[in-house]
Parts: structure tokens; C-alpha cells; sequence
């Protein structure tokens, strides 16, 4: 069995993707956020999923970084995905997992990444600069903002849009269809690094 963490902020809308759509060999083992009552975690209740809220240095209802790695560590967890969590990884679970942690932006790196460009922030920016096209890039985490190697992207046609908003819709629909695909990828070790290139195999 593979398994993945899923690190989550918001309402989980990947979340929910993923869960819906893995195949039987794929096991989200554990779902991490940095706020205690995140509305993802209702997505982790109903299918039984353990949930864990995280922090900087440890306090009420919350683990620390360190304390989280050694549940991974007893979860035996080969993957963790980054669907929508909004707080700088630390170093220190960069390196216990190097080139095994994932996460999709909502546009097309490297352009409109780096930190503060999340959610809502990313879509305007693209509406702003009058792009005609988005999309969303999956990229393997390493210790710099939307910085890793770029692993899968998709676009879509945003030449008729009239706000941010709409952009966001139309971008979410690809990420819920990439990021699925990507994780099966990963569990069929078909995910390969070669220089400064990622080659997904077919």
C-alpha cells in the first residue's frame, strides 16, 4: 500500500479529488493542517482519516513539526501532497523527505509563484497582467516558495473571463483532474528525475 499525507488549509476541494478518484493501492494515511478547525478535517471524518493540526513550536491541540515526523515515520508515509496548505514547510521535513512532497499552485510556474501568491492573490495577478491562459503546475517542494522541480502542468483558455474568480473556477477544475493522476504516478514509480528535468512514464 502506498500512502500519502495530505497537508490541507482550507475546505479540502483537493482533498475530496484525490479521495474520490485513487486507486485501491493509494491510502491518504493522515491529514495535517495548521489550523485546529479547519474545514477540510469534516472531509477527514467522514472517511476516517486521522487529522492532525501542526505549528512552528508546539502548543494547545497542536503538534510540532518534530512530533509530526515521527507519526509519518510510524504511519510508514511515501508521499506528501501539499493541496492547498498555506505555511512554509520547515527545513527540517524538507530534508527528511526530500523528492517526497509535492504541491500544486493554481497558475503556471514559474510564473506568479513565490510567497504571498496563493489562492485568490495568484488569480488576480493573472487577470491583471491580461493573460490569456492559466492553469496549475505540481512541483516538488524543496526549501524556497514554489521553487522545485516542476513535475506536471496543464493550462486553461482564460481569454474570455470577466474576474479572478472565474479564472479560479476554471483552474480548479484542472487540479482537481492533474493531482489525482500525478499522486497514481508517484505509487507506480513512474515519477523520474533526471537532471533538471521530470519525466512522468507512461
Amino acid at each position: 500500500m502506498y500512502k500519502i499525507a495530505v497537508l490541507v488549509s482550507g475546505r479540502g476541494s483537493n482533498l475530496r479529488a484525490i479521495l474520490n478518484t485513487i486507486s485501491n493501492n493509494i491510502s491518504v494515511a493522515g491529514i495535517v493542517s495548521d489550523k485546529i478547525d479547519c474545514p477540510a478535517f469534516a472531509i477527514a471524518d467522514q472517511f476516517n482519516i486521522p487529522k492532525f493540526s501542526v505549528a512552528e513550536k508546539s502548543k494547545s491541540g497542536y503538534l510540532d513539526y518534530e512530533e509530526l515526523l515521527r507519526i509519518f515515520s510510524e504511519f510508514g508515509i511515501d508521499l506528501i501532497v501539499l493541496a492547498g496548505f498555506l505555511k512554509k514547510i520547515p527545513d527540517k521535513v524538507i530534508d527528511e523527505y526530500e523528492g517526497r512532497i509535492i504541491n500544486i499552485h493554481p497558475a503556471l510556474l514559474p510564473s506568479f509563484g513565490g510567497k504571498g501568491m496563493y489562492g485568490i492573490n495568484v488569480h488576480r495577478a493573472v487577470f491583471n497582467r491580461s493573460c490569456q491562459v492559466s492553469g496549475a503546475t505540481i512541483h516538488f517542494v524543496d526549501k524556497i516558495y514554489d521553487n522545485g522541480k516542476i513535475i506536471a502542468q496543464e493550462t486553461v483558455d482564460i481569454s474570455d473571463v470577466q474576474s479572478p474568480e472565474e479564472i479560479a473556477e476554471r483552474v480548479l477544475k484542472v487540479e482537481h483532474k492533474i493531482l489525482p493522476k500525478v499522486i497514481k504516478k508517484f505509487a507506480e514509480n513512474k515519477v523520474i528525475v533526471k537532471g533538471n528535468r521530470v519525466i512522468i512514464q507512461n
